[in-house]
């Protein structure tokens, strides 16, 4: 497995390879977010393939509870891989590392990121990798489904934090 920085070309393949929920993707926000300088975008790529992605929000969360008690703290979000079968086998754990070695090159003293309070599994692996639960907080967001509609969500998380 290899790791490295999203590129324009990439973009295409993370959408066949790795489909954002509902109709809209997310990989090309990501992308134009990384493009400018506001995150770094890693893949994850198995030979050909991606197979997993994650982004490092230099501002850090949005989260205006994690705001407040964290406010020079990046943020790795949207940490995933693809298909579910690739889960248990370290790429999570890449991503992170790598993520967190682009904090520790902008010589950032902490790194932080959310986990859903129903996905205890997540959060164990974020606490064997040295996070510590710091702020509970409201997920907010939209999306639009494949017919069109779209979706108020709201998932109740745990800001973690990794002083480095």
């Amino acid at each position: 497995m290899r790791i490295s920085e999203c590129r324009e070309e990439d973009v295409v393949l993370l959408d066949e390879y790795m489909p954002s929920p509902g109709s809209t993707s997310l990989h090309g926000p990501r992308f134009a977010r990384h493009s400018e300088g506001a995150s770094t975008f890693l893949i994850a790529w198995r030979g050909q393939l991606p197979v997993g992605s994650c982004e490092v929000l230099w501002e850090g969360c949005e989260a205006p509870e994690v705001r407040a008690v964290h406010e020079d703290c990046p943020e790795i979000q949207g940490l995933g891989n693809w298909p579910g079968t690739l889960r248990a086998q370290s790429v999570g754990t890449a991503l992170i590392r790598t993520a967190e070695a682009r904090v520790r090159e902008r010589k950032c003293f902490c790194v932080g990121l959310g986990v859903e309070k129903n996905n205890p599994r997540t959060a164990d692996l974020y606490k064997r990798l040295g996070y510590t639960p710091s702020t509970p907080y409201l997920d907010c967001g939209v999306y639009l489904d494949g017919t069109g509609v779209f979706h108020r969500v709201a998932d109740a998380c745990t800001f973690m934090i990794k002083y480095l």
